[in-house]
């Protein structure tokens, strides 16, 4: 026979956990929401992080921007070539 747990616990409210309070873009399923940008848009990012494979990342309202050959901190005016799920790849213009 298990153990029984006195009442008090057996019926204790349990506390919500809580991811993260920052915001960004999360697509929610199974209602996919648009992206905030679009494919052959022009725009000018700041590059605010390096991703694993050495291209900088910027962000629109939490929407990542792989952007090749940027550097952390840099302001660049990118052209988007392909506009995904969760991210977008952008080629830079001279």
């Amino acid at each position: 026979m298990g153990r029984r747990l006195p009442d008090k616990t057996r019926n204790a409210k349990r506390k919500l956990r809580r991811r993260g309070s920052k915001k960004r873009y999360r697509p929610s399923k199974p209602f996919l929401q648009k992206a905030p940008i679009w494919k052959s848009q022009e725009l000018e990012v700041v590059v605010n992080d390096i991703g694993s494979r050495g291209d900088g990342i910027a962000r629109i309202h939490g929407y990542m921007i792989f952007v090749p050959g940027g550097k952390m901190g840099e302001r660049v005016k990118v052209k988007i070539k392909s506009v995904g799920g969760k991210f977008a790849v952008a080629e830079r213009i001279t």
